[in-house]
Parts: structure tokens; C-alpha cells; sequence
């Protein structure tokens, strides 16, 4: 049964049941061995796709994002796990291939949340971080196209909608930080051009599991060249060579939008200089956006 073509109420059916199913089983069932923890619009559900196809890789049971260390955390870690495949079928992978079977989910928002990784570095203390990275400007315009689109934003003017931001996050971030409880629509729909700041968030990340444990892949090179990239992530959460390549496709790519206010975007590129000097640390070279 391919739940993605039912209808939304029968969806909701099916995945209540399977939770409520996987709650049951939960300490049969595997935890991820590696995340993609964003960045928001930057070709996460893609490489989600081309790993999922692995044949080393299990993906998770409904969604390819669980949202559980960002907003739904209080569900605890039996509901987590319950969206996850069973130990078993790790079991039949890895006596197949001859590897241990990894799986994996894809949430952008853990990314940002201030509580998301402290709490990943918690329940999975030996879990790999990817992270995608694309050119900041085009990031934030696009996912301000994005929300308009699926109606959690009402400003369609992309230049209103940023200069609304600062007055939309003010002490967001410090109010989710300091209470596990509290929820921010703005900080998770609203927060165009703070998303862009790469180094910002991978310091944070760092701080709690550790660099090493940490690898950034910059969109342009996957979506213009996927193979090598591919291969190199494959390397870094330990999986074997694919020699059946997935098929390397673009989802969740929305129309192309007007082009941005020239003044706009240059104030734009003019804000990101300082954070993509940072992220040049990381990549090891100067981001691709800035050598264009």
C-alpha cells in the first residue's frame, strides 16, 4: 500500500495505527544511526531519497520527517521509536549484505531548534549529522515561497515578510531554549533570513556532538554533480559503495518564483558575507555562491 496516494483522513488512520502499533513494539524496533538535520530548503528530501534507496538502509516506517526532537519531544523516546523499522528487518538486511543495517529520518527544523541537538547528542550519543547547505539568499527566498504556498505565511511580499522578522522572532529563540514546553510558529515558518547563518547553527551542533560527527554537503555541488557527492556521504556514516546508483531527482522543487528586488538581494548578499566567510571553515574552501 503506497500510503502517500490515500487520501489525507485515510492517512491519518493508517499512521495512527501504525504508531500506536509501533509504541507496542518499541523495544524491537531500531534507532537512527545517522540524521539529516537540514538545512531548510536545500535538497534535504533528495538526498533523503538517494540514501533511502541504499540497500544497506532502512528509512523510517511513515515519514521521512519524525519531528521529534524539535516539537514533539514530550511524546518520548517509545513513540520515536515507534516510527522506526523493527530490529528483525535490520537483522535480514545485514545478514543479505554482509553490513549492520543503519536507518535514518530526515527533520530540517533540528537544525534550528535550540533544544534539538542537545537533546540528539542524549538519546543518540553515537548518531552522524548530515547537513545541507545552499546559497543563503535563494534559500530564504524560497522558502518564503514555500510557506506562502502552504498557507503559514499570509505577507507575499518577500521583502515585507523579512523586514517583519526581527519584530516576528524577537526573544523566540530564548524562549524556546529556556522551555521545553513552548512552541514558536514564527521562529519554525517565519525565520527567512536567520536560517542562512550555516556556521551559527554547526558551532551549536559541534558543541554537542562533537565536529567529527558533523558533515556539510553544499546543494549546488549534489544537485549539479550528485555521484561524488553521494559516495563521499556514504563514506562518512560508514555505508558501503552503492553500485546500483539511485536515481539522483529534484523533489519538493517549487515553480520558479519572480526575481528578487536587485536592492534587496544585494543587501542580502551583503548580510551573509560574514556567515559565509564562517562556513568556508567547514567546507574547506569558500562557499560555491560566493565564487560565482
Amino acid at each position: 500500500m503506497n500510503v502517500r496516494k490515500l487520501p489525507a483522513p485515510m492517512k491519518r488512520v493508517v499512521h495512527l495505527g501504525s504508531r500506536s502499533y509501533g509504541r507496542l513494539t518499541s523495544e524491537h524496533r531500531m534507532l537512527p544511526s545517522f540524521l539529516i538535520c537540514g538545512g531548510q530548503r536545500c535538497g534535504t528530501t533528495s538526498l533523503y531519497r538517494a540514501l533511502a534507496a541504499h540497500p544497506a538502509v532502512l528509512k523510517a516506517v511513515l515519514h521521512k520527517g519524525v519531528h521529534y526532537f524539535d516539537t514533539s519531544y514530550h511524546r518520548g523516546i517509545d513513540w520515536y521509536r515507534a516510527h522506526f523499522p523493527a530490529r528483525r528487518s535490520g537483522e535480514r538486511i545485514a545478514e543479505k549484505h554482509g553490513v549492520p543495517a543503519q536507518t535514518f529520518e530526515s527533520s530540517p527544523y533540528y537544525m534550528y531548534h535550540p533544544q534539538a541537538v542537545a537533546r540528539i547528542a542524549h538519546d543518540l550519543p553515537y548518531a552522524k549529522i548530515v547537513v545541507l547547505v545552499r546559497d543563503p539568499v535563494e534559500r530564504a527566498y524560497s522558502q518564503h515561497h514555500h510557506e506562502v504556498a502552504r498557507g503559514f505565511e499570509t505577507e507575499r511580499d518577500f521583502g515585507a515578510a523579512v523586514a517583519l522578522e526581527p519584530a516576528r522572532l524577537h526573544r523566540q529563540e530564548e524562549r524556546l531554549a529556556a522551555d521545553p514546553a513552548y512552541y514558536s510558529f514564527a521562529h519554525q515558518h517565519h525565520a527567512y533570513r536567520a536560517r542562512g547563518e550555516y556556521a551559527r547553527y554547526l558551532s551549536v551542533m559541534a558543541q554537542h556532538v562533537g565536529r567529527e560527527r558533523i558533515h556539510v554537503v553544499e546543494s549546488e555541488r549534489f544537485f549539479s554533480d550528485p555521484e561524488p557527492v553521494y559516495d563521499e556521504v556514504c563514506a562518512f556514516l560508514g555505508l558501503p559503495p552503492n553500485l546500483e546508483r539511485p536515481t539522483f531527482e529534484q523533489h519538493n522543487a517549487r515553480p520558479r518564483q519572480a526575481d528578487m528586488d536587485p536592492q534587496l538581494r544585494n543587501d542580502l548578499v551583503t548580510y551573509y558575507q560574514p556567515h559565509d566567510e564562517a562556513l568556508a571553515g567547514w567546507l574547506g574552501h569558500t562557499p560555491i555562491w560566493r565564487r560565482r
